[in-house]
């Protein structure tokens, strides 16, 4: 098993009505490996709303046909969903939209807020009607009632931010703007651009920036909210500086695209240093480094360089098969392995492989590409992880809601290597992460247990779900 991706949000504004759904769709496109299970866009043509969601990826979601029935307009939002909280169905697609006396609003989400079920429990004691299972709809019930409140949907969205907590970073689109706002730690990344006749987009990271021509103009700071209209930019900072910033680590070693730039730092260079750092702190007698493609593969090219251990292609990748945590079962998940990766015999054959690979989360994956080296014919496999060992549960957008499954929790790094066959195993040193981050400061509770918010009191993934069957008891 991998860990599930986030969510990947996009926007775009222009000053003239385009066809802003095509340009959503590449943006989109450029964050599938953010989420795979569902996707949708929302045209907004003069404060009138246009959307096409469902389940799927967005080649599959989204044809020429279904496009071209989009009006050009000025505004759009997209999404593209791993669900982290909420089941995997159609409810729970974004944007979220919502009529309300105001106007309306489309919202789309990345993240996972922290004070979801005391939130949630509150707005329903009032009479609110949940028709999703995904904490999205929280936000989008509190900033619908500040802004029957409020004189403006920024000045809603800045008194939303006094009570929601955790991870999220949002773009949000009412009938004459759209906004962008990241949360005060900045756990999740958000970034903007601009094309060369004046458009503006936002998205969850700068290779989706690129993708649609425009060129990145900077981080959306933690706490920041921006507002694009017609005729400003206007940067609200009243939540900036009020938590420490705590961008995901993960984000650096897996998340995000290699291409991509989050917070000032290269997420390829940072990955490309990892290995470097294991190379340091976990040297080994071998005749060639391979990684796991994708995510392993910058660690790889980093540990040769720093070791002189020539680096090659062990695994190769069939490109046409979904991720495999996907899969609902283990069984399944195992199958897929095999069809997702093949061994290159004449590279790891009568050789000492260093493989690498970004994390282990269950060990049945790892176990599985090492079977399939060793059957390749490898005389070592030493395994090296660019990640510390998964210890504890994420609660900010990880699908990891439980120690139980976690590998690392449970048994010594000697009796992990023993399990999935290796020779050696060396994982990243937590207090290694720093450089890793650009020196920025990060989130490592999932592997050190420190949160920078409060345990929420319901920690199950599905734990909407949950409180629905049994309500119907």
């Amino acid at each position: 098993m991998s860990l599930r991706e986030e969510c990947g949000v996009f926007g775009v504004i222009a000053s003239t009505p385009i066809d802003v759904a095509s340009v959503t769709y590449y943006g989109l496109y450029a964050l599938q490996h953010r989420g795979q299970e569902s996707c949708g866009i929302v045209v907004n043509d003069d404060g009138l709303f246009s959307s096409h969601k469902d389940l799927g990826q967005i080649s599959e979601v989204f044809s020429s046909e279904t496009l071209s029935q989009f009006p050009n307009g000025t505004m759009a939002v997209g999404h593209v969903r791993y669900g982290t909280t909420g089941g995997n169905s159609r409810k729970n697609c974004q944007p979220i939209e919502v009529n309300h006396q105001k106007g309306r609003m489309a919202l789309a989400h990345n993240g996972n807020l922290s004070n979801a079920v005391e939130l949630r429990d509150k707005l329903e004691l009032s009479g609110a009607i949940f028709h999703t299972t995904s904490d999205t709809e929280t936000i989008a019930y509190i900033v619908t009632r500040e802004r029957l409140r409020t004189s403006s949907i920024e000045e809603a969205l800045s008194a939303a931010m006094n009570v929601l907590d955790g991870a999220y970073s949002l773009v949000l689109m009412s009938p004459q703007k759209l906004i962008c706002a990241r949360d005060p730690y900045g756990f999740r990344p958000l970034c903007y651009g601009k094309t060369d006749d004046g458009t503006y987009v936002v998205a969850s990271e700068s290779c989706a920036i690129t993708a649609v021509g425009a060129k990145f103009i900077r981080d959306v700071e933690p706490g920041e909210i921006i507002v694009f209209s017609k005729n400003e930019i206007v940067s609200r900072t009243e939540h900036c500086k009020k938590k420490n910033r705590k961008i995901c680590a993960f984000e650096y070693i897996y998340f995000a695209r290699p291409d991509s730039v989050i917070d000032g730092v290269s997420v390829h260079e940072a990955r490309l240093h990892a290995g470097k750092i294991l190379a340091k702190v976990h040297p080994v007698d071998a005749d060639i480094v391979i990684g796991v493609p994708d995510s392993g593969l910058d660690a790889a090219l980093g540990f040769s360089q720093e070791s002189d251990i020539p680096y090659g292609i062990g695994l190769i990748k069939n490109k046409y098969i979904g991720r495999t945590f996907i899969s609902p079962t283990q069984s399944t998940r195992l199958n897929q392995v095999m069809i997702k990766l093949n061994a290159i015999e004449s590279s790891v054959k009568g050789k000492r492989v260093v493989l690498i690979d970004d994390s282990i989360v269950r060990g049945t994956t790892s176990e599985r590409i090492v079977k399939l080296l060793r059957n390749a014919g490898a005389k070592e496999i030493h395994m090296r992880i660019s990640s510390p060992p998964f210890l504890y549960p994420c609660y900010y957008g990880t699908d990891i809601d439980s120690s139980e499954n976690l590998i690392a929790n449970k048994h010594t790094v000697e009796d992990i290597s023993k399990i999935i066959g290796a020779d050696s195993l060396g994982f990243i040193p937590v207090s290694e992460l720093c450089e890793l981050c650009g020196n920025n400061d990060f989130c490592s509770a999932c592997f050190s247990g420190d949160y920078p918010t409060a345990i929420p009191s319901d920690t199950c993934k599905d734990r909407f779900e949950k409180k629905l069957s049994e309500a119907k008891k």
